[in-house]
């Protein structure tokens, strides 16, 4: 249990620094900290949140074949930006290409770390 917290929060905080790495939109402020807290937000968020979150959009989501559970995740980004001031993501645009990116490392993450256990 403990083991797949730190690996989830260390997958978050890789897949954040990438998505702030190539977007200009999405900034750190060049601070180790600042990426480490906003990991921990985002895993808290996606842990207890957005759970919630994907069963009250249920329906919703089956009427959009699941494209509303992409602004489910789109809301952690922007609740993690709000919880974390260093943290900034600005514009929409930037929004809908960090969620792809957070999505994209963390496949590629998740997939490395299966195979290595």
């Amino acid at each position: 249990m403990i083991r797949w917290v730190v690996v989830s929060w260390a997958a978050n905080a890789v897949a954040l620094g990438v998505t702030a790495w190539l977007l200009h939109g999405v900034s750190v402020n060049g601070s180790a900290w600042t990426l480490i807290w906003a990991a921990l937000v985002f895993g808290i968020l996606n842990t207890i949140l957005k759970p919630v979150l994907k069963l009250v959009t249920l329906p919703f989501a089956v009427l959009t074949l699941g494209i509303v559970w992409f602004f489910v995740s789109l809301l952690m980004l922007r609740l993690t930006d709000l919880i974390v001031g260093a943290f900034r993501i600005d514009g929409f645009w930037n929004y809908v290409w960090a969620t792809i990116l957070v999505w994209a490392v963390n496949v590629v993450l998740d997939a490395t770390v299966r195979e290595a256990a």
